[in-house]
């Protein structure tokens, strides 16, 4: 293969960033749009970047000790990185290779000014932009100049911040090369960014020009603040035009110079309105090329634009694919379901095959289109009634919508807006049975299941479980299973709100709730409690365990005394509660059937923590602070005006809640329990496939769609490419925060509590489970690695019902995401912690270790010196 190591930008297009970097295929992309200025130059290709390296073979050992590197180690990481550096920059460039960037120079004028920019292969890709990461030098001189300019490009692929970049993102140090782009330098009147879709709130439609004099080298370094200008449908919006008192002007003999604006000019805008607009229709044209909203910097040079850099916008959350042009209103799922994170392409398909509603994906999450039931006026009040007693931020940024009084059509009442979620179902006698008739129908269903798909393999397996997906939604939507969910919830509102009015008791189904009978989560985390007391008397095991990384232990628990009873109880409770895991809605989430060592720490958490006989004494104390409340309750309404007959509906209702509450929470380990059946059905399908050749590894069936997987199991031909694709996706939408609420236009919109009876300075959120406690914050955001002492409160993202275990060692619990109805809320209850849910980057304004104070009655966490 003949060696390139200089290409023309005219030759290069965004297909080459294996070739010429991200920065260069972009450049040469922008140069072929029509109408589209962009500086003449050219690229010093990757394959010059690779002789340079094999000139320096000693780079390679770094480059080893590098890749084994934490990303938190910036003492190791600066030191080697230097080293790398300092080797690139002092190797000589070979004779020919200098020869060829000299010739290119020649070709545009050798004592020009140019811009020595480099241009990383994994620099502004679709899913990951290393903005900054690496070096760009203005206005340099001469071939002898240029040449030490390029040097150092390469060298700055080690640059520290790049490096931990790198590391962070999963990039491998050596597969990463690095291009630089030389162009012709340009003097502009002004310059800045374009973003063609609002940065801060998602806005497709809504584009952002921040502009100051000169090179933009001002506004990037942060030495000017920038005007700034929203155009929206070919109009500004909104302007702020700043104070603008230096600039960076390039000078022609070489070099910047940062020079002070003449004060009659600094409040003068860079940009007239319809400059500005015209820049943002050339954008939307860049847009429109390269398929996605993008970061574009220009330049502003005698009234005509230039455009130097065009990068995708990588912190945008995507929208869901809709086959219209309407307007639509999504809300998270995530943000009920309590998993914010991303799900891989088969988790997706399977919720949505299972789901009771038509669900939208977009960037590995899931969203329910709402806009037909918002449409409606009479459908519109139930759905955000249910919203708001849920998750009040979510129906803040639903009334938000509503507000701007255009985005959604409303509909006549009686049109197909649908009844409000819940609504419609006739309410049911106050009867212990109907929750045993219902548990029994979804114990056959499951015992069913696994009977009939042991015999299923390869096409047929997909269609029985097509067969079974139907079966799961119509366990999930039995009218009385409905009605007893509802019947629980409905009796919580009522008790809350009566109690309130009658009583001025604030959340007093809270304490009434204690240890409701049957509640399958909160028995999960006393269940462990008892499995740390057959552990306890054994220190050999205790010891063992403490070791544990290995997911075989269970085998080796045996070979110690006591260790037999060990393995016993822990593979007991594995059997009624090893299809959990955090994040369980997505079925590729390894359970703790497949990985009890998650549950390790919890147990030994529980052994230090807790006398033997902890779960029976937490339970009791439960019930008899429940029986205490409703006699205290009964007896203060009996002292009032009607206080027979408000005692007698009182009673009724907590009859009713200690009923049905606990029900609640028997759906989802209904479709766990299914999913771990479906799951394991999937993982031996897979063996199958791997055993012919066709996939490389199991796991790579998670990044295919069910009806994908389908299709490979009849064909036995898997899209390598297509796989590869999914797993990169999926690493980038990590790195996403999901909106509760999500426009068609992109806009993210947040919501907010809209409350002024909080102290100042203290973190608002929902108010879930009653009481006042003070102790020392647990910042915990991966259960496995919970060290949590009597007394903590855990503070994390989000808990679905895995994280109940840690529950039963808590004193209180703070969590970014949740509603009243959620898991972790009914489980706080139920235990009797003080908790609040939705409090906005709680896991980032809380340091673990500091003390708080968490207000689970009123709703807010003060941090206390």
């Amino acid at each position: 293969m003949i060696e390139q190591y200089v290409l023309d930008l005219q030759e290069v297009d965004e297909t080459q960033v294996a070739v010429v970097g991200g920065k260069g295929a972009h450049l040469g992309g922008l140069s072929r749009i029509d109408g589209v200025r962009v500086p003449a130059g050219f690229c010093v290709t990757t394959d010059a970047f690779r002789r340079i390296m094999a000139e320096a073979p000693s780079i390679d050992d770094r480059l080893d000790q590098l890749s084994r590197l934490n990303p938190d180690d910036r003492e190791m990481i600066r030191t080697l990185s230097a080293e790398i550096r300092r080797t690139i920059e002092g190797i000589a460039v070979p004779e020919d290779l200098a020869a060829a960037i000299t010739r290119a120079l020649a070709h545009f004028g050798e004592q020009a000014a140019y811009a020595v920019r480099s241009s990383a292969t994994a620099e502004d890709l679709p899913t990951a932009s290393f903005a900054g990461q690496q070096d760009t030098y203005l206005s340099v001189v001469g071939p002898a100049a240029t040449l030490q300019h390029v040097g150092r490009c390469w060298a700055s692929l080690f640059t520290e911040r790049a490096v931990i970049y790198r590391l962070r993102n999963g990039f491998d140090h050596r597969t990463v090369r690095m291009a630089v782009v030389v162009q012709q330098m340009v003097f502009p009147d002004a310059a800045g960014i374009l973003f063609t879709a609002d940065p801060v709130t998602g806005n497709r439609k809504v584009a952002t020009v921040e502009a100051s004099f000169g090179l933009g080298e001002a506004l990037v370094s942060g030495l000017v603040n920038p005007d700034v200008f929203k155009v929206c449908d070919g109009e500004i919006v909104a302007r702020t035009v700043a104070a603008k008192q230096r600039a960076v002007h390039a000078l022609p003999a070489g070099g910047t110079r940062e020079v002070a604006v003449d004060p009659q000019r600094q409040e003068q805008p860079a940009l007239t309105d319809a400059q500005g607009v015209r820049l943002v229709q050339l954008g939307r044209r860049i847009e429109a090329h390269f398929g996605r909203p993008q970061d574009i910097e220009w330049c502003l040079v005698d009234d005509g634009f230039q455009i130097v850099q065009s990068r995708p916008i990588t912190t945008l959350f995507p929208i869901p694919a809709a086959h219209d042009r309407e307007n639509h209103v999504y809300v998270s799922v995530g943000h009920q379901q309590m998993m914010t994170d991303p799900m891989k392409p088969l988790g997706v398909s399977v919720w949505q095959l299972t789901a009771m509603a038509p669900m939208h994906e977009a960037g590995g999450r899931l969203f329910v289109d709402v806009t037909r039931r918002l449409a409606s006026p009479a459908s519109r009040a139930g759905l955000l009634d249910v919203m708001g007693r849920g998750d009040p931020l979510i129906r803040d940024a639903l009334e938000t919508v509503l507000d701007r009084g255009n985005f959604v059509p409303t509909l006549p009442d009686g049109g197909p807006g649908g009844p409000p979620p819940g609504g419609g179902s006739a309410p049911i006698e106050t009867d212990p049975a109907i929750v045993t008739e219902l548990i029994e129908r979804s114990q056959t269903s499951i015992a069913a299941l696994r009977g009939d798909i042991r015999t299923k393999t390869g096409p047929a397996l997909f269609d029985f479980l097509l067969e079974a997906f139907q079966e799961h939604k119509r366990v999930l939507s039995d009218p009385l299973s409905v009605q007893a969910i509802m019947a629980g919830m409905e009796a919580t509102w009522w008790l809350n709100d009566q109690l309130r009015e009658w009583l001025g008791e604030k959340n007093a189904a809270d304490t009434l709730t204690l240890s409701a009978p049957g509640n399958v989560t909160s028995e999960m985390g006393l269940a462990l409690l008892d499995v740390a007391d057959v552990i306890r008397p054994h220190p050999e095991v205790v010891a063992f365990l403490q070791g544990v990384d290995d997911e075989g232990f269970l085998d080796e628990l045996p070979k110690f005394a006591g260790g037999a009873e060990a393995r016993d109880a822990i593979e007991g409770y594995l059997d009624r509660y090893g299809m959990r895991c955090v994040g369980e809605i997505d079925i590729t989430r390894p359970r703790w059937r497949e990985r009890p060592t998650t549950l390790v720490p919890v147990i030994l958490d529980n052994v230090r923590n807790f006398e033997p006989g902890a779960a029976e004494r937490r339970f009791e104390q439960g019930r008899q602070a429940a029986q205490k409340k409703e006699q205290d309750v009964l007896s203060r309404l009996r002292a009032l005006p009607d206080g027979e007959q408000k005692a007698d509906e009182t009673k009724r209702m907590i009859d009713r809640v200690r009923t049905f509450i606990g029900y609640r929470e028997y759906p989802k380990y209904v479709i766990v329990s299914r999913y771990l059946v479906y799951k394991q059905a999937l993982l031996e399908e897979a063996e199958r496939l791997v055993q012919a050749g066709v996939l490389p590894e199991k796991e790579d069936i998670f990044y295919l769609t069910f009806q994908e997987l389908h299709d490979v199991a009849r064909s036995n031909q898997v899209d390598d490419q297509l796989i590869q694709q999914r797993m990169d996706a999926f690493r980038s939408y990590r790195a996403l925060t999901p909106p509760r609420v999500l426009t068609s236009d992109g806009e993210a919109i947040a919501g907010a509590y809209r409350r002024d009876d909080v102290p100042a300075g203290a973190l608002i959120g929902l108010p879930v489970s009653a009481g006042t406690i003070e102790g020392r914050a647990r910042v915990i955001l991966d259960m496995a690695e919970a060290d949590l002492e009597a007394g903590d409160i855990l503070v994390t993202a989000y808990t679905d019902p895995s994280w109940s275990p840690l529950f039963v060692a808590i004193t209180g619990l703070v969590t970014e995401v949740g509603g009243l109805m959620t898991h972790g809320a009914v489980i706080a209850r139920e235990y009797g912690l003080p908790a609040v849910v939705g409090v906005e980057q709680a896991t980032r304004l809380i340091r673990d270790g500091q003390r708080i104070r968490v207000h689970g009655t009123d709703g807010y966490v003060e941090i206390l010196p």
